[in-house]
C-alpha cells in the first residue's frame, strides 16, 4: 500500500513549505540576500526603526568605530520622526523598507501586500529624497508573492545569516554571545549579515540599550573586519 507513503511525502513536503516561509536562509521561494562571500566584512543590520533615542545612540556607537549599517525602517515610524530617518542617510548609513506597519506578510492580502510596500516606501522616499532599494519581510515571513511584489516595486529582497536575538535579551552580553557562538562556529567561511533590532513593532521608544551596547562591543570584538552595508556586501554567487 502506498497511501502511507504518500501521506508522509505530503506532510513532509507541507512541513518543509511552511519552514521556508519563515527560514531566513531558505531560496525555495526566490532568491535573497542572505550573507556575503568575503568573510573580511560584515553587515550589521537593524530593524523596527527609527526609534527614539536608541537609534541616534546607535549612530554615535557607529560612527566612533567608521562602520556602516543598514537601517530597515517601518514607514508609520518614519512618518512619526523624519529627522532620525534623515540623521540616519546622513551619516552615510543603508536605508530599506521594512514595511508601513510591520505585519507578517505570509498572511495578508495581495493588495494589503502591495500597500504596505508602497506607503513605506513613500514615507522614505518623501522624507529622504532618495529612491529605496532594499526591502526585509518583517519575520522574515515571505511567499513567493513576496518576493515577486517586491522585486516589481524595485526592491532587492535581504535576509540574514546571524541573528542576535535581541528583541528577549536580559543583556549586551548575552547579544553578543549569540552573535559571537553563530560568526566563530562558521570560521570565518563567509560575510556575514547580522540580524539586530534599534527599535521595536509593538510600539515606538521600545528600550534596545542592550542592543546598543551589544553593537558596541560587536564592533570591538571583531574590529578586523570591515562594517559595510548590505548593497555593499561582496555577494555570494
Amino acid at each position: 500500500m502506498l497511501w502511507p507513503y504518500i501521506t508522509l511525502a505530503s506532510a513532509a513536503a507541507a512541513s518543509y513549505a511552511g519552514y521556508a516561509t519563515m527560514a531566513p536562509g531558505s531560496q525555495l521561494y526566490g532568491r535573497t540576500l542572505t550573507h556575503g562571500s568575503d568573510p573580511s566584512q560584515m553587515a550589521l543590520t537593524f530593524d523596527d526603526g527609527p526609534n527614539d533615542p536608541h537609534t541616534l545612540h546607535l549612530l554615535d556607537v557607529l560612527a566612533k568605530h567608521n562602520a556602516k549599517a543598514t537601517f530597515f525602517l517601518i514607514g508609520k515610524y518614519v512618518r512619526q520622526r523624519p529627522d532620525i530617518a534623515r540623521a540616519i542617510a546622513a551619516a552615510g548609513h543603508e536605508i530599506g523598507n521594512h514595511t508601513d506597519s510591520h505585519p507578517n506578510l505570509v498572511l495578508v492580502s495581495a493588495a494589503r501586500l502591495r500597500q504596505e510596500l508602497a506607503d513605506c516606501n513613500k514615507a522614505l522616499e518623501d522624507t529622504l529624497g532618495t529612491k529605496i532599494r532594499l526591502f526585509r519581510p518583517p519575520f522574515g515571513g515571505r511567499r513567493p508573492n513576496v518576493l515577486r511584489t517586491a522585486r516589481a516595486t524595485g526592491l532587492t529582497p535581504v535576509m540574514w545569516s546571524v541573528t542576535g536575538y535581541d528583541w528577549s535579551a536580559k543583556s549586551a552580553a548575552e547579544i553578543v554571545g549569540k552573535v559571537s557562538g553563530q560568526v566563530d562556529s562558521r570560521r570565518k567561511a563567509q560575510g556575514e549579515i547580522v540580524l539586530l533590532h534599534d527599535g521595536g513593532h509593538l510600539a515606538f521608544g521600545t528600550d534596545r540599550t542592550f542592543t546598543v551596547e551589544a553593537t558596541r562591543l560587536l564592533l570591538q570584538r571583531y574590529s578586523a573586519q570591515k562594517f559595510v552595508t548590505a548593497t555593499n556586501l561582496t555577494e555570494a554567487t
